[in-house]
């Protein structure tokens, strides 16, 4: 057996399993807490491969194996990597208390409603994306992902982070910064957790199932559920067939482009995405605004005209969605399928644009569709009867960055 027991918050290793074991792997603060026999070979966890090899020596001899790892090694932990390696019928799995239930604990919050991402060997923007969107996130920190990193990425969002460094030992920090100043200080090597907070949302609704709350049982919302200048909002049939090629999800960063209403920005990040809405009006921002506070949502709105006003953005989008443009709409696509990672959205009344559009989209990479909608909504009629009334039709054109382009990091 390969017993795998969970340390620094939780309980040390009994005396009857560090007995036993034969072969010690763990990091070297805990290899050096633990009693260990003199006579154990004793592994310092680095690289994965090499351990998990000499691991492998070990289990083909039916020689007792200890992993000493920190909290509760099943989450996020190494416990997934040793069953993927040797079968989950191999490990007795002892887990401590995790790094982010401690974190919480230790600033009397619950986290049944927090959403939990790992930045430790994975790419920073993920993080950011999840924290710009949701009201309690717990962030697993790595080297080149932490505090420091993720308050730059956060110096506009109106959210506190928790830094939470040692936990379990007697140099145990738990500080509240704000995103400037985490990005200001030199964290060294031992934190734990980043809990990211917007403070007056913290304490949401009692859940049934844990996690950020339901996702919305449907989208494609009514236009009446938006504030909205003379029906200048982007219908929902449209809205609907947009939301299912933008593909808005958990960690993404949607642009919506010449925002509006912010309907399809309100919609994007109902679904669990961040979200940048650019609009050029002032009474536009304020409607994007009050749009986004009317559904719970967070959405960053940044005024000005695109294409100038994309070059202020620092971030990369996932996805981004363009409405209206004019005779600027070309130079508009083309500039967001630069900056796009996965796919480009656009919307037109006018049918002459296309081509320009589409050899915007073409000309950055993608794969490009599309399709003309033309809808009819049933409507009243006196005497009790119903007749079909037509919107107008709209063009609506997509570009997709082909996955291999996606996976080589081809957008910049």
């Amino acid at each position: 057996m390969i017993t795998v027991v969970g340390t620094g918050t939780g309980v040390a290793p009994s005396d009857d399993v560090l007995a036993d074991a034969e072969l010690v792997v763990g990091g070297r603060r805990h290899l050096d807490a633990a009693r260990l026999p003199e006579t154990a070979e004793r592994v310092v966890l680095g690289p994965l491969a090499p351990a998990l090899d000499t691991i492998g020596e070990y289990v083909a001899k039916d020689r007792p194996v200890l992993v000493l790892a920190s909290g509760d090694p099943g989450f996020f932990g190494i416990v997934r990597v040793l069953a993927e390696r040797f079968g989950p019928e191999r490990l007795d799995v002892r887990p401590g208390v995790s790094s982010v239930a401690a974190a919480f604990a230790r600033i009397g919050l619950p986290w049944d409603d927090a959403v939990v991402v790992s930045a430790h060997g994975r790419e920073l923007r993920t993080a950011v994306n999840v924290c710009r969107a949701q009201a309690k996130t717990a962030v697993l920190t790595g080297p080149g992902a932490g505090p420091a990193e993720l308050g730059a990425a956060l110096r506009d969002a109106a959210r506190v982070l928790v830094v939470a460094s040692g936990i379990g030992s007697d140099a145990e920090r738990v500080e509240r910064v704000t995103p400037a100043e985490a990005a200001d200080r030199d964290w060294g090597t031992a934190v734990n957790v980043v809990l990211c907070l917007d403070e007056a949302r913290v304490l949401g609704p009692v859940r049934t199932v844990a996690g950020p709350g339901q996702r919305p049982a449907g989208w494609a919302l009514e236009e009446a559920e938006f504030a909205h200048r003379d029906s200048m909002i982007t219908k929902f049939e449209v809205r609907a067939l947009a939301l299912a090629r933008l593909g808005p999800r958990p960690g993404d960063l949607v642009w919506d482009v010449g925002a509006g209403s912010g309907s399809v920005a309100v919609e994007c990040a109902r679904l669990g995405a961040a979200v940048t809405a650019v609009e050029k009006t002032a009474d536009g921002v304020e409607r994007v605004r009050a749009n986004a506070a009317a559904h719970g949502v967070d959405v960053r709105v940044v005024r000005g005209a695109a294409p100038d006003a994309l070059a202020e953005l620092a971030e990369t989008p996932d996805a981004v969605f363009v409405g209206g443009g004019g005779r600027g709409l070309p130079a508009i696509v083309g500039a967001c399928a630069r900056r796009a990672r996965r796919t480009v959205v656009v919307a037109m009344a006018a049918l002459d644009r296309v081509p320009a559009a589409r050899e915007a989209l073409t000309s950055a990479g993608f794969t490009c569709d599309g399709v003309l909608l033309q809808s009819s909504r049933l409507a009243p009629l006196p005497g009790d009867v119903t007749r079909l009334a037509a919107t107008n039709p709209v063009f609506l054109l997509w570009g997709v960055r082909p996955p291999a382009a996606v996976e080589e990091g081809v957008a910049q």
